[in-house]
């Protein structure tokens, strides 16, 4: 593992060490909790979102990264976690029409442009396409591999989502979907982590508010209404094995050269524009 790779599970353990200012809930696991009854082991091929755009191919090979060993089942539906994490859906719907459900609809978004433009104020660095063309494609191609990640995790665990069976206020389009594809792990929960440790390390000197975003980036999913605290976590956990994993692919490390060149010439031109504070 390289050093990065520790300093990031360092940073990941002390973000789930404590409780994000939206959950109140104990993050460790309850250690008797049952494991989820195993679905199909054939990965869903849910028809995508309305919105959603196929990102360019990863870095891995299907099959790399065992999500299903790394995190284990979610918590059982009787469990205090799981009764909790329901208490927490139901309050959270009160967050709708606020400037967090704003921010969790554009943290939604997986082509990368709201993203980019966070990520750049959290690195004080204009990351863009045409700023930053490699890193900007690079992490697309981590999105790619996310999906060969927590797909099959979903189709073994098969966790119904937070809006299924109810008419409660969610921060995205009441699609196919919301009802069929599985809540753990979560997708953008594991994304968000991964661009985050990707982009904390060409800019490590602003690695805390990079993480902290990449953190929230997760947390909107719980605002949003469509995954449970426990799915955001177990994606982190996810994002880091595979930002760890691409640390060894020698096209993931090639790229990441040109991408340090171009966070460089970038912060070279002065601070992102647009940034609030």
């Amino acid at each position: 593992m390289t050093r990065f790779s520790l300093i990031v599970a360092a940073a990941l353990g002390l973000a789930l060490a404590g409780c994000s200012a939206i959950d109140g809930l104990p993050n460790p696991f309850p250690h008797g909790a049952a494991a989820a009854t195993p679905g199909s082991a054939q990965v869903a091929t849910t028809a995508p979102s309305a919105g959603w755009v196929k990102p360019p191919p990863g870095y891995l090979p299907a099959g790399a990264i065992d999500a299903a060993t790394i995190i284990g089942p979610p918590p059982a539906p009787d469990s205090p976690r799981a009764k909790a994490e329901r208490a927490q859906f139901d309050e959270t719907r009160k967050l709708a029409n606020t400037d967090a459900w704003s921010q969790a609809i554009a943290d939604a978004d997986l082509s990368g442009k709201n993203g980019m433009k966070a990520f750049s104020c959290a690195a004080g660095v204009t990351l863009s396409a045409e700023a930053t063309p490699t890193l900007a494609n690079m992490l697309l191609r981590l999105t790619d591999d996310a999906a060969k990640i927590y797909q099959p995790a979903k189709s073994i665990y098969q966790r119904p989502r937070p809006p299924v069976g109810n008419t409660a206020p969610i921060c995205a389009p009441r699609e196919a979907w919301i009802n069929t594809d599985g809540s753990y792990p979560s997708g953008h929960g594991l994304i968000g982590w991964a661009w985050a440790s990707v982009i904390a390390e060409l800019v490590p000197e602003k690695a805390s508010p990079i993480l902290a975003r990449g953190k929230a980036f997760g947390d909107s999913r719980i605002v949003c209404g469509v995954h449970f605290q426990s799915d955001v976590e177990a994606g982190r956990y996810l994002g880091s094995a595979l930002v760890t994993r691409l640390h060894d692919d020698p096209g993931f490390m090639d790229d990441l050269a040109k991408a340090r060149a171009e966070v460089a010439a970038s912060k070279a031109k002065g601070a992102p524009t647009g940034c609030a504070g």
